[in-house]
């Protein structure tokens, strides 16, 4: 759940506002307004902070080495400086390497000879020649040939220039000079990665000075938001600073308000305010924050927590997409060995281990339901593990009947599908669509009955009714379920309540009718979009199939199936040959299938039901105490 806030305001002397200011810090519990704020010492901690985030980045890439003792300055500082002097280096280097390319085909001479032939008399005009041009040259054109290749011709004009021709840009140092020189660069480039290497180890004391500048940044930032009360004797200043706090650590607040002599004010956040999100839930719920810190999504403060939900569904989307129960097998077993580490290292398990390991125990439920053990053949599985093949996901199994009340619902096509199990699935996929985009709606038709506009959750109960017409229009289009004849009055109903009611907020309720048909092409094309999200929930049997294809392929491919042959060295080969594809492909499927659940399973979640059916526009940022 999302946890209300209350909006804070306190107001005490400006004399004392640093001693204030750190009680403020050691409560941990207001949110401080964000205000735009700067000041000399503020730019120095952010300065600070950013070479110490970039010194941290650099001695990470490193294996640590123990520190020398010798190094008892700024470590920052120190790292600052070897990475500015790298990059100088490496600047330098780069031009020297350019320059040695430019000049080495002319051989070994030194640029200070030429200039002091000059002196004396002697020109000599260094060119470089396209063969046509050197051989077109008159005999009146002396010119000395230094070098050749394919396509020039490197060489000194003597006394004259040659008309039409560019000379050559004569370097200031000979080739033996720079490459002297890149000898040195690289020799103390080496000694600076050397150095970095020996720094590495400290990395963890730039880490506790960056989180101690950090506090300093809030500390300096909170003490700029800080209004000061005008007309008001210099002795008698008072600042006023702002707030967020969760509703139930009001009472801490002001007993320190009381203990400090702060003056407190408290109202409810108004429609104008922008609250952090803290959002508050039962151990088994937090399984699913490490995704959302992962996809960094924050719910806005006046959206829902869609945490429950989208942990069920988000399990069972992973286990359609992943599908196979070895793989859940065998990923469940390194998570269970991560979560022991962990537990013998830390004392618990993080959650993101905990989250993994319901992902993969619910694959291998799902798995074993449909008989997927590395995509083995159902009919060469062991008993044992086909006795836990649900009936209809069997191939082998013709569709039955629905159960009961659901017979004058679901009417089996006459025609039997060429693989019953697909069928199923497709028929769940489509129900569970149903299903999470129903709870979408009826969350909007529960939160607008609460509001001003209780009008409007009678258009979002017609669109409701509308998608269970959509659901059965799927149904028929897809799995040849005959159509049912209520369903196209459902559609038709449904639409007809989302017109009448859509914009009822007050005023002329037929003003308001009219004004609802004027978006009819918007709300035409929203009704498509939602069939189509309906439709769009197939990729969970989809990239399944694709999945369990892979495998088989590579099944296939090993040729562990078939006759190995009677020479003992050619069998040995061939099971060699056949493990490693196995192992390469199953772990390449594998990776594929972890993809597919960021890019689908996520997708359905965040896009289909909280973003197209919710209305989340996933607005808000966390609540992150002063």
């Amino acid at each position: 759940m999302i946890v209300p806030m209350k909006k804070v305001s306190l107001l005490f002397m400006d004399k004392s506002s640093p001693v204030s200011l750190e009680r403020l810090r050691e409560l941990g519990l207001v949110h401080l307004e964000k205000r735009t704020v700067s000041s000399d010492v503020l730019s120095k901690l952010l300065d600070r902070k950013a070479k110490s985030e970039t010194a941290l980045g650099v001695l990470r890439t490193y294996k640590n080495e123990a520190v020398p003792e010798s190094e008892d300055g700024d470590l920052t500082t120190t790292v600052i400086a070897l990475i500015d002097e790298r990059k100088t280096l490496q600047e330098q280097l780069l031009s020297n390497t350019k320059e040695r390319l430019r000049i080495e085909k002319w051989g070994k001479f030194e640029p200070a000879d030429l200039k002091k032939l000059a002196e004396y008399g002697v020109i000599l005009i260094p060119y470089e020649l396209p063969h046509k041009v050197y051989e077109a040259l008159s005999n009146e054109q002396k010119f000395i040939v230094l070098g050749s290749d394919k396509t020039t011709v490197y060489g000194l004009a003597v006394e004259k220039e040659i008309d039409g021709e560019t000379q050559w840009n004569m370097p200031e140092r000979s080739l033996s000079d720079l490459n002297n020189t890149a000898f040195k660069i690289r020799s103390r480039l080496d000694a600076i990665e050397k150095k970095l290497a020996a720094l590495s180890s400290g990395a963890d004391r730039i880490k506790d000075d960056l989180a101690i500048i950090i506090q300093d940044i809030e500390f300096e930032t909170a003490r700029l938001s800080m209004e000061k009360i005008d007309e008001i004797p210099i002795d008698m200043t008072i600042s006023l600073i702002i707030g967020f706090v969760p509703h139930d650590n009001i009472g801490m607040l002001k007993q320190a308000a009381a203990e400090n002599s702060w003056a407190l004010s408290v109202t409810d956040p108004t429609d104008a305010d922008n609250p952090p999100t803290l959002v508050k839930n039962k151990a088994f719920v937090r399984l699913i924050q490490p995704l959302f810190n992962f996809l960094g999504t924050v719910p806005g403060y006046r959206e829902y927590d869609i945490s429950l939900s989208y942990l069920l569904f988000f399990c069972l989307f992973f286990a359609m997409i992943f599908g196979d129960a070895a793989y859940g097998t065998l990923l469940l077993i390194i998570t269970l060995c991560i979560g022991h580490g962990y537990k013998k290292k830390t004392g618990k398990v993080p959650d993101a281990v905990k989250l993994f390991g319901l992902l993969f125990s619910c694959t291998i439920v799902w798995g074993a339901l449909n008989g997927a053990w590395f995509a083995i053949p159902y009919e060469h599985l062991p008993v044992f593990l086909q006795a836990l093949v649900f009936p209809q996901f069997n191939p082998s199994v013709p569709l039955g009947e629905f159960p009961g009340f659901l017979r004058s619902l679901f009417k089996i096509p006459a025609k039997q599908p060429s693989n019953t199990a697909y069928w199923n699935i497709q028929f769940l996929c489509f129900s569970v669509a149903l299903i999470q985009l129903v709870l979408a709606h009826v969350k909007n038709i529960l939160k607008l009955a609460k509001s001003s506009t209780k009008a409007v959750a009678v258009a979002q109960a017609g669109w409701l009714v509308m998608m269970i017409g959509l659901y059965f229009l799927v149904l028929s289009m897809l799995l040849q379920i005959a159509l049912p004849a209520f369903a196209t009055y459902l559609i038709a109903f449904g639409l007809a309540a989302y017109f009448i009611f859509a914009e009822q907020k007050g005023g002329n309720p037929l003003a308001n009718v009219a004004k609802s048909f004027t978006n009819f092409l918007p709300t035409f094309l929203n009704a498509v979009s939602s069939f189509a999200d309906i439709i769009s929930y197939i990729r969970l049997f989809a990239v399944g199939l694709a999945g369990a294809s892979i495998a088989q392929s590579f099944n296939s491919m090993s040729g562990l199936g078939g006759d190995l042959g009677n020479s003992i060295l050619i069998i040995i080969l061939k099971l060699l040959a056949g493990i490693l594809i196995l192992v390469f492909g199953h772990g390449l499927n594998m990776i594929m299938n972890a993809l597919s659940v960021i890019v689908h399973g996520v997708r359905l979640n965040l896009l289909e039901y909280a973003g197209n059916h919710l209305g989340m526009e996933w607005s808000g940022y966390s609540y992150n105490p002063f």
